[in-house]
């Protein structure tokens, strides 16, 4: 990647975004924002799409970019949490890939539910083994639902506003007196990790691995805080489903939603992909550890393809392994989780599911 670079000219658009033209050497480039510290140009490809789209897929072209997040504390909405985990920023380059258009949705859930008669993890009761040292009346199918509190709680604790609900599942999301009435293009909800992957290879797909997920998601923007740049509401305007009021008890739906969104209710990013900041986390499939950018900066070199570590580890929860989660959800806020940043991760326990967790899919 960057030895063609040294070759063409390289065009620059806003953002910090290059574009490999196939030109003599020494033309001027175009000025851009200044990127943030630690951050490179993206270098994007043209790599051409092997053929028409997929349906509902977009083709992201692959290319070289700055991956991870600044330090967000400080800044305006900033939020509590100097995302650690996102850090050093690093480079890595990505093939080029077809991605889902938008979250997998209820309908397209059902479909291929219909096709296969695939059950859920949260539809099948857990064993004695699964959950050690539960009581067997405790073992029970069902989900985590979020469900506020009356009031202002401490936010040290995030079991006040999640509650274990029997019968809760993709088709109840909320619980078993819920259904799917009305909500066909909704993003599908209450899916473990092993549902995600059941319902890509059906589809003749894969989850995304967390660094194509992160440039699709940057839309050639270098540095930018966002998926759409700097301001969290350009000129006012509401750009993602998250949470507005007061974080956990009082959703005021400043962005017009409470919970939960239909899909591409918001504007699209520079690629044509929908929600890919907040609605709902989207399970990636890499394993998480805190420390692995950390060993990809180490190399001194780009990372070409990365796939995630080998096995997980989180100091939070040690001996309970996570797979990576991208995009942050309609729970986004600023006094609590800003993780609608474009660098900023989050990590899930593959066989656990609750209703602000989703996926999409991709496919080279």
């Amino acid at each position: 990647m960057r030895g063609p670079v040294g070759r063409s000219h390289a065009r620059m658009r806003p953002g910090g975004v290059v574009l490999l033209a196939l030109l003599p050497c020494g033309g001027a480039a175009a000025k851009s924002p200044p990127l943030v510290a630690g951050f490179a140009p993206t270098v994007e490809l043209r790599v051409r799409p092997p053929g028409p789209a997929p349906e509902g897929m977009v083709w992201i072209a692959g290319g070289e970019f700055s991956m991870g997040a600044a330090d967000p504390r400080g800044a305006t909405e900033g939020g509590p949490d100097g995302f650690s985990d996102a850090r050093p920023i690093h480079r890595v380059r990505v093939d080029a890939f077809w991605m889902d258009r938008t979250e997998v949705t209820n309908a397209q859930f059902a479909a291929f539910v219909r096709a296969t008669g695939y059950v859920t993890v949260a539809e099948r009761a857990p064993t004695a083994a699964e959950v050690p040292g539960a009581a067997p009346g405790d073992l029970v199918a069902g989900s985590a639902v979020f469900t506020p509190p009356n009031g202002p709680v401490p936010l040290s604790n995030s079991y006040r506003w999640w509650r274990y609900v029997p019968g809760a599942s993709w088709r109840h999301p909320f619980g078993p007196a819920s259904d799917l009435g009305g909500r066909d293009e909704y993003p599908v909800v209450q899916v473990a990790y092993a549902d995600a992957e059941a319902y890509a290879a059906w589809a003749h797909k894969r989850l995304p691995t967390e660094a194509e997920f992160e440039f699709a998601a940057r839309g050639g923007l270098a540095g930018r805080k966002y998926a759409w740049g700097d301001e969290l509401r350009p000129q006012g305007r509401f750009m993602a489903n998250t949470f507005q009021g007061h974080f956990p008890d009082h959703d005021s739906r400043g962005d017009g939603w409470g919970g939960l969104a239909p899909v591409a209710k918001y504007p699209p990013n520079r690629y044509g992909l929908y929600d890919v900041a907040g609605n709902v986390w989207e399970w990636c499939s890499d394993w998480y550890r805190p420390d692995y950018y950390a060993l990809l900066a180490s190399l001194g070199q780009v990372a070409p393809n990365p796939v995630g570590p080998s096995d997980s580890a989180d100091p939070a929860e040690p001996g309970v392994p996570k797979r990576v989660q991208r995009g942050g959800s309609f729970l986004c806020s600023s006094q609590f989780c800003t993780r609608y940043v474009v660098g900023a991760r989050g990590r899930g326990e593959p066989s656990s599911s609750t209703n602000h967790v989703g996926f999409r899919c991709v496919r080279r």
